[in-house]
């Protein structure tokens, strides 16, 4: 039989209902693999001790017969969902030692569904960043390599442990977060499938918050199937999440024939951004060619206030950090800072959150605070509304025109190495967030399919934007886009 750790989701699913392994077997295989692992930094907390019990529980699922899809399918989390009793730190030191005394929503499924958990993931810090260089753990590492070079690559942000694990045979899917491309762009750096589900899909209870009107949680796998199959376990209403939607969940795999003809997919002009390699345009223009040759109705489209997206997202997105990283004080739960004698508590806020946030948490906090402010409210905040609601019209109404998907790049460019941007404006990393932004701001829901390798050998891939609701649809292009890309390389072991 294959190596274990080369199966996917669907592989492993039948071989476990087939008796050819067991859940055991596979646990054990993936937590040997993270053993030798260390030098990609992917898992920052090891649970060994809970996979092997939720494998056993799994095992005796099975051979009662009572085997959801996931069952036995061992996984990792990201560090940012709530683990009941295991450290739950969103990457960052003000949250050292946070041991929750409850269970995320999404996490509850996902055992409930039989999922075995291998430990925490690393993850740039609450979320914010591009690149997982933010991590109080230090920085994740890419398993691919560039050529012959030995540079450490970025495996992309916030959800870089998770992209880095999957890639690396390590688990056969995980969990990540998405408030502005922290899953798609990860996936395709690391030439994985992530998927970002309309906002309300799923729900956010339980996981730490970034930008509550942004962030949406979804899982990232090594193919389509296995990401339709992780999405139906993660998905579903919760009465603890004000903003989870009152739908059915359908079966997202049933709904994968690869079949899309007849479809209309669009194509905006205003994502051929100026300076953009060539690499990427080679790349968008061979999967539109796949997807025509699929049957497919290839549309030229326009969304006129694509220009203003990253601008608005980099008032809202800070603006609700502020709001949200407010109850970080020092007080209730996490780090707090030694204070002097005749210190008070605005001595104690300051001195724990300065010792508590990194760099980039600070920075965003402050221009959050700044954009809320008396004086600014309405020149930023409230102008950042009112485009949103542009942008979100934008897909409104090429949606309404009679387009079933949109086609873009996933991001602006492959892999960079880490460090690479360390002494840059802060706008360039930024800027790796300008394919996927819209697709928060707008509700929507998008997927990273890898689809190619640059002149490097490094993985690129293309990002699928679909109806709100319509996951199963958006996924079915995905599966096609998968199908007739035929990517199939994977990172040489070095670590």
């Amino acid at each position: 039989m294959t190596d274990l750790t080369d199966l996917t989701i669907a592989t492993a699913r039948d071989a476990l209902r087939a008796g050819e392994t067991t859940a055991v077997e596979l646990a054990e295989a993936h937590l040997t693999a993270i053993e030798g692992a260390g030098a990609l930094n992917a898992f920052v907390h090891h649970t060994p001790d809970i996979a092997r019990a939720q494998a056993a529980a799994a095992d005796t699922r099975i051979k009662a017969g009572d085997a959801p899809a996931l069952c036995g399918i061992p996984i990792g989390v990201k560090d940012l969902f709530c683990t009941k009793g295991v450290p739950s730190q969103a990457a960052s030191r003000i949250l050292q030692g946070f041991k929750p005394e409850y269970e995320s929503t999404v996490t509850t499924q996902l055992f409930g569904a039989g999922a075995v958990m291998l430990g925490k993931l690393n993850m740039d810090e609450f979320a914010m960043g591009s690149s997982n260089e933010t991590s109080t753990y230090g920085n994740a590492i890419n398993p691919w390599r560039a050529g012959n070079s030995d540079a450490a690559l970025t495996p992309g942000g916030s959800s870089g442990g998770s992209a880095s694990a999957v890639a690396a045979r390590l688990c056969l899917g995980a969990t990540g977060t998405d408030t502005g491309g922290s899953i798609r762009q990860p996936a395709a750096f690391t030439g994985t499938v992530g998927i970002k589900p309309t906002y309300g899909r799923v729900s956010r209870w339980g996981i730490v918050a970034f930008a509550s009107s942004l962030d949406q949680a979804g899982p990232m796998t090594r193919t389509v199937r296995d990401s339709a199959i992780m999405l139906g376990a993660m998905a579903g209403h919760d009465p603890k999440d004000s903003t989870s939607a009152d739908l059915a969940v359908p079966d997202f795999e049933a709904m994968l024939t690869g079949d899309i003809k007849g479809q209309v997919i669009g194509v905006p002009r205003e994502y051929r951004m100026d300076g953009m390699p060539e690499e990427i345009d080679t790349l968008w223009q061979d999967g539109i060619e796949m997807l025509r040759d699929a049957g497919a109705e290839i549309r030229d489209i326009s969304l006129p206030h694509t220009k203003y997206a990253l601008p608005t997202y980099y008032v809202i997105a800070p603006a609700e950090a502020s709001s949200n990283l407010a109850r970080y004080d020092g007080v209730r739960f996490g780090h707090r800072a030694d204070i002097g004698q005749g210190d008070g508590i605005t001595e104690m806020y300051e001195k724990t959150r300065a010792e508590g946030f990194g760099p980039e948490v600070q920075r965003r906090v402050m221009v959050g605070t700044y954009v809320l402010s008396a004086g600014f409210y309405d020149a930023y905040y409230n102008r950042a509304r009112k485009v949103r609601a542009l942008i979100k019209k934008d897909f409104d109404d090429v949606f309404a025109a009679g387009v079933d998907a949109i086609l873009t790049p996933a991001t602006p460019s492959s892999a960079f190495e880490l460090g690479s941007m360390a002494d840059a404006d802060p706008i360039e990393m930024y800027l790796n967030d300008v394919f996927t932004v819209t697709v928060n701001l707008a509700g929507l829901p998008g997927v990273a399919v890898p689809t190619g390798q640059d002149r490097k050998g490094l993985p690129m891939g293309l990002q699928v934007i679909g109806k709100p609701w319509e996951e199963g649809a958006l996924l079915n292009v995905a599966q096609c886009l998968e199908d007739r890309a035929g990517f199939v390389a994977r990172a040489e072991k070095w670590w």
